[in-house]
């Protein structure tokens, strides 16, 4: 089967959670997290869970490798901790969980944040990949940026993700 092939035969619906990491977001003024649960939602898909942690590796990491655990999650889409700050740890903390990495998504990522913001897109280190049948996305915290990841490059390739992932 080539590309058309797999994606139309990938399920339209995945249950998905939602992590957002942030030293300083609450229930109340989070933002990214719920345009990832509402977009998700929009696009017939189910948000499994909901959190927000803190800039803890022990907190991320055992979080992510519950979802990674629970059959009932297809997909854990994470907002925060991408930068280049030392406080942004997630990709240091969600890499080693990782059987595989999809560079694809942090460069076409990239290529888009340059489009919209010129160089500054360097800072970014928005990745993906698969663990455990599970597929992992990692954002930046800012609005603009999940809305352009997820109308761009997410919820066009979601099903087909997941299906690819879970083989």
């Amino acid at each position: 089967m080539g590309y058309h092939e797999h994606k139309h035969n990938s399920p339209a619906s995945i249950n998905c959670a939602v992590l957002v990491i942030s030293g300083s977001r609450t229930q109340k003024d989070d933002q990214s997290g719920k345009l990832l649960t509402k977009m998700l939602q929009d696009n017939g898909h189910q948000v499994a869970a909901f959190e927000i942690l803190k800039n803890d590796a022990d907190a991320i990491r055992g979080k992510m490798q519950q979802f990674i655990a629970d059959e009932g999650v297809q997909m854990v889409i994470s907002s925060g901790g991408t930068g280049a700050s030392h406080l942004d740890i997630t990709v240091e903390t969600v890499t080693p969980l990782l059987d595989k990495q999809l560079d694809g998504f942090g460069e076409l990522f990239r290529q888009f944040t340059y489009q919209e913001i010129g160089t500054g897109s360097i800072m970014s280190r928005a990745m993906a990949g698969v663990a455990g049948g599970t597929v992992i996305i990692c954002l930046p915290g800012s609005v603009a940026a999940v809305e352009m990841a997820m109308g761009k490059i997410i919820l066009p390739e979601i099903g087909h993700l997941v299906r690819e992932a879970s083989r």
